[in-house]
């Protein structure tokens, strides 16, 4: 692995700030099911925007899935342990930062529970689709706000906002399934599939069995995009 310089967030920088308080946890967990998904020759170029502490890219070097894993974390500590794992680092807020690899370098990029952190994302899906080559796997994830959860506090006229989940109070955007969707192909993304990260529990089972599946997305907590550029 390359440990290679970074470039940190300046002084002042409150949306890398945000994130001091936030426990390792947080920053950490393996997006096996993503892996699954790359390709098998271990040729491929993997950029995944926000990396968190690096264990989805350490997975991948140790399976021999790629022969590089680049990864973008605002957060200084996650991204101090990511450059220990990962083949290179940018540390930074990736709304700012100027993305230092050439157009079409890159095979696959995964994004994961980072694009309703951001100001204008769809800047940011665009800016990351140049950097793709034709073909190249797209995968990302984001808490779903039409979500029953929601609603229920909605009805009680509540908006509150939590140190996790999906009204996590670092969220600066919110998604449903149609609009998560819409924000790709508006960047040149095929979306080949859109579905939960997890499947439905008893009681959401039987919800969508009594509604004969027409509030589907009232049972969806995370939404899961896998694409690729066209």
């Amino acid at each position: 692995m390359i440990d290679t310089a970074s470039k940190t967030p300046a002084p002042g920088d409150h949306s890398a700030q945000a994130y001091a308080g936030k426990s390792d946890g947080y920053f950490a967990g393996v997006r096996q099911d993503f892996l699954e998904l790359l390709p098998r020759d271990g040729q491929a170029r993997v950029l995944e925007i926000g990396c968190g502490a690096g264990e989805t890219g350490a997975a991948a070097l140790a399976q021999e899935l790629c022969q590089e894993y680049i990864g973008v974390e605002i957060a200084h500590q996650a991204a101090s342990v990511a450059r220990t794992r990962l083949t290179e680092v940018v540390e930074g807020n990736v709304e700012t930062l100027d993305l230092p690899w050439p157009d079409q370098h890159f095979d696959a990029v995964l994004m994961s529970e980072v694009l309703e952190h951001l100001v204008d994302p769809w800047s940011v899906v665009g800016r990351v689709a140049a950097k793709l080559k034709p073909g190249a796997l797209v995968m990302a994830s984001s808490p779903n706000v039409a979500q029953m959860s929601v609603l229920r506090g909605l009805l009680a006229d509540r908006w509150e906002l939590t140190e996790s989940g999906v009204m996590d109070r670092t969220h600066l955007r919110w998604f449903t399934q149609a609009s998560y969707r819409a924000m790709f192909e508006d960047a040149g993304i095929r979306v080949d599939s859109i579905r939960p990260m997890a499947r439905p529990g008893p009681g959401a089972r039987a919800f969508n069995l009594l509604t004969f599946n027409r509030l589907r997305h009232l049972t969806v907590r995370q939404i899961c995009i896998v694409g690729h550029k066209t």
